[in-house]
């Protein structure tokens, strides 16, 4: 009865143990239930457990003491950099003291152990050999004694959470009466205590997204429309795309993500927010009023016309319907020959004598002058009005300029802008012919249309 006490308090210390403390992350406990072996070789001096203990260490036969039946528990923690702590609870029967046969003699044992991994020095995920130091109590029949213990182990993980466990514990008593021997353990390990909040099989402490589940592939976090790219990082996170899209897709190929392309069934260009441009001018199709042919985004993708064929642009062309010169802005230039011919014209417009009232036979002539003026819109004239020298100077003077203004109020009542005319009188200061004969001042009375200058 005091052995199974004995038992019961063993296992009621690793029980309690493993509830008083608050679960960790990723499978930080790790439960081990098996067998253990008890080498109580040799007696050396005729007293069991002497200090030659390793004489004969493999000598299972002769000297181990094996309770094949569950014999072991126990129960460690994660403290975390490699280090875990542990409490066992072991029974076993002793028939074997050195060379010596005993009666069945009861022995249990209660240890703490520090283990340390050795798992990431061999970067392996199957054998994990780790190192212990602790301490505990032992009973062997009626007595007790504390012990120093050492351990070697190695566990050899069949998956991530169940695995065998092989150790070896060399425990050294404090006490005379019972003398330092080995313990051998083996049995099947379990890790379990990690948390999967979102039940995708990565445990939180591993999750990148611990409320969502997700893949392995990106730590824990979703990749909800499946194209490689997970959530976080996919501007389309509902749309499977390509990788240079940051995961959007591009219905058309022309690398602008749909999102982006005003034109996503179509493929253009990036620059036109991946719209179509057939002849290159830069204005989109859809936009574009001459779609096969170049021209500017101010005219809607149409070339400018030359409506006359002078050269300049009806946009630039001040005379669009007229063939002109580019220096004179599409306008035609009035030639020496023109101008001789406005002249010709103008001297025949006949005045009521010492008046500036035009003679209705001259209707002819004016008419002839009004369509060369229109001819040259863009061109402004002088009308100068001229006079022989009969009479006085400052008579000849006022005839003279309302002689011309008489002209210039004729030309603009008949269709030629006031503001391409001006109208001047010049008296008799400008004679083209001697003043001393009758044809002479005859020719001296005259008009003159002369481009501006």
């Amino acid at each position: 009865m005091k052995n199974l006490s004995r038992l019961l308090l063993a296992m009621l210390l690793v029980l309690g143990y493993s509830n008083a403390n608050a679960q960790d992350k990723n499978n930080p406990w790790q439960i081990t239930i098996g067998a253990n072996a008890v080498d109580a070789f040799p007696s050396g001096d005729g007293a069991p457990f002497s200090e030659t203990i390793f004489s004969e260490y493999f000598n299972v036969g002769d000297h181990w003491n094996i309770l094949p039946s569950l014999s072991t528990i126990s129960v460690s923690k994660y403290m975390g950099d490699g280090f875990s702590f542990g409490v066992a609870g072991s029974l076993n029967k002793i028939t074997k003291w050195g060379d010596a046969s005993v009666d069945d003699l009861s022995y249990y044992g209660v240890d703490g152990t520090i283990k340390y991994s050795l798992g990431d020095i061999l970067k392996s995920n199957v054998i994990e050999p780790y190192l212990g130091i602790g301490g505990g109590y032992t009973w062997v029949d009626e007595v007790g004694a504390g012990t120093l213990n050492g351990t070697l182990g190695f566990n050899f993980w069949f998956s991530d959470n169940v695995g065998l466990t092989i150790q070896s514990a060399y425990k050294h008593s404090f006490e005379d009466y019972l003398n330092t021997h080995f313990q051998h353990t083996a049995g099947i390990s379990i890790k379990f205590g990690g948390t999967d909040t979102d039940g995708d099989g990565i445990y939180d402490k591993d999750d990148a997204c611990p409320d969502v589940a997700g893949l392995a592939a990106f730590n824990g976090c979703p990749d909800t429309d499946g194209d490689g790219i997970e959530d976080s990082k996919d501007s389309c996170p509902n749309e499977a795309g390509l990788a240079e899209l940051n995961g959007c897709p591009d219905s058309d190929g022309d690398g602008v993500a749909d999102k982006d392309d005003n034109c996503p069934t179509v493929a253009g260009l990036k620059a036109l927010g991946g719209c179509p441009d057939a002849d290159g001018d830069g204005v989109t199709d859809a936009d574009d009023k001459c779609v096969d042919v170049a021209g500017p985004a101010a005219n809607q993708g149409c070339p400018w016309p030359d409506t006359d064929g002078d050269g300049v642009l009806d946009k630039d062309d001040k005379c669009p319907s007229v063939k002109g010169t580019v220096a004179n802005s599409g306008c035609p230039e009035v030639s020496e020959e023109v101008q001789k011919t406005l002249n010709e014209y103008a001297k025949t417009i006949l005045f009521d004598t010492g008046k500036s009232s035009i003679q209705s036979q001259s209707a002819a002539v004016l008419g002839d002058i009004i369509k060369i003026l229109k001819e040259y819109p863009t061109s402004k004239f002088t009308v100068e009005g001229h006079t022989d020298s009969v009479g006085s100077d400052k008579l000849n003077q006022r005839l003279s300029d309302a002689r011309a203004n008489a002209v210039k109020e004729y030309l603009v009542e008949n269709g030629i802008d006031e503001f391409r005319l001006s109208a001047i009188g010049y008296g008799e200061s400008k004679p083209i012919d001697t003043n001393a004969t009758r044809k002479g001042r005859a020719n001296n009375r005259r008009v003159e249309i002369n481009l501006a200058k």
